[in-house]
């Protein structure tokens, strides 16, 4: 089928039968649905087994062929750089990252990469907002109006997005040399005062006597995840984790229908290399484990990725940004888990208040004891 073609068929089933509106996915099912009259669509799932691309042939060839691509309307936010697909019909909108309003007029028509897979929303709307509110409610020491700021705009700032991944297997082989270092015990002796009289008593030491060592060490990685965005702060986007990859669908863009989807920002080469600095220090501890002994040094280490392949990766968050005091906060759901993170403003009043909450409590205490 040429690309026209499949485009042509999957906008014509994104419309409803019944009354012309656009059908939307519903999260946690296999099926669109419109919001007007309620027809719904079953999207019927692909029997093709989920497997990773070579890498070499993915970066040669799959980026540079327009076989692979499809159109998109992409609009990308003047203040962070983050670059979204627009939602159609909207006339006005914010950064779903750092919640500046988006330019729509400057939105432009474009090929992009198609994804490989993609987890289609699980955790409906509501249900994410629930569990946020939760969090919310758990924070310590946040300003008095900041659970009622979000909670109330919250509903609005909400928005379903699928953050890019790259997705790494590789069978990984490490030459190293280093040491080991064996400990040993020697007897020695010395004088203490008790009692006004001096004793000589003896005590066991412990040393290290170190040994040459190298060898050859192999580790097997699959489903190494890497966001292939800037837009979530790194600690968060590794806290969402883990996802149920067994979930993974083969893409399809009705899954996105309703939804926002973010462009990569960093290729598959710059994953690559964030991918690495990930396994290192697995493949460190396999060495130090070879080593063997008590402790270990490595001098140095030469890795080989064998076998190198990827999986190009939509993952779906509910992501509210606001901004608190002129800085900005991401509060990020798992629209898979129903995992929770984000960071947050803290109270110095609040924080202050407790310290000499604790300082009078302590305080009272002691005097109460030094009275008994």
């Amino acid at each position: 089928m040429l690309f026209e073609e499949k485009t042509g068929e999957v906008v014509s089933s994104l419309k409803c039968e019944n009354c012309g509106a656009t059908l939307h996915y519903a999260p946690g099912t296999n099926s669109l649905k419109c919001d007007y009259c309620g027809t719904v669509n079953k999207i019927e799932s692909s029997t093709q087994e989920i497997h990773a691309v070579d890498y070499n042939d993915f970066i040669t060839t799959t980026v540079r062929s327009t076989a692979n691509t499809q159109q998109a309307v992409i609009v990308k936010c003047n203040n962070c750089g983050a670059s979204t697909t627009m939602l159609p019909n909207v006339t006005a909108d914010s950064c779903p990252f750092c919640a500046s309003p988006l330019v729509v007029d400057h939105a432009e028509t474009t090929n992009v990469l198609q994804p490989h897979y993609v987890i289609p929303f699980i955790i409906k709307e509501q249900e994410a907002l629930q569990n946020f509110q939760k969090w919310m409610n758990k924070l310590w020491f946040a300003p008095s109006d900041l659970v009622k700021k979000v909670k109330d705009a919250s509903s609005h700032q909400l928005k379903g997005v699928y953050i890019p991944h790259w997705s790494y297997d590789t069978d990984s082989y490490s030459r190293y040399s280093g040491q080991r270092g064996e400990y040993y015990y020697t007897t020695e002796t010395y004088s203490v005062t008790v009692n006004g009289r001096a004793e000589t008593r003896t005590r066991q030491v412990r040393h290290t006597r170190w040994y040459s060592a190298s060898g050859d060490v192999n580790n097997v990685f699959r489903d190494v995840l890497i966001c292939a965005s800037p837009s979530l702060p790194p600690k968060m986007a590794q806290i969402l984790e883990p996802w149920h990859l067994e979930q993974l669908k083969s893409f399809d863009p009705r899954y996105l229908s309703g939804f926002r989807a973010e462009m990569y920002t960093w290729n598959a080469e710059k994953g690559l290399e964030m991918a690495k600095q990930r396994m290192a220090p697995v493949i460190e501890d396999t060495i130090r484990d070879d080593i063997g002994g008590d402790e270990q040094r490595i001098d140095h280490y030469n890795t080989d990725y064998n076998n190198l392949a990827l999986k190009y990766l939509l993952l779906p968050v509910w992501i509210s940004a606001y901004k608190y005091d002129k800085k900005l906060y991401h509060f990020v759901v798992n629209a898979c888990t129903g995992e929770v993170t984000g960071d947050r403003p803290y109270s110095w009043m609040k924080i202050t208040l407790t310290v000499l909450a604790v300082i009078v409590a302590i305080y009272l205490i002691y005097q109460a004891s030094s009275g008994a």
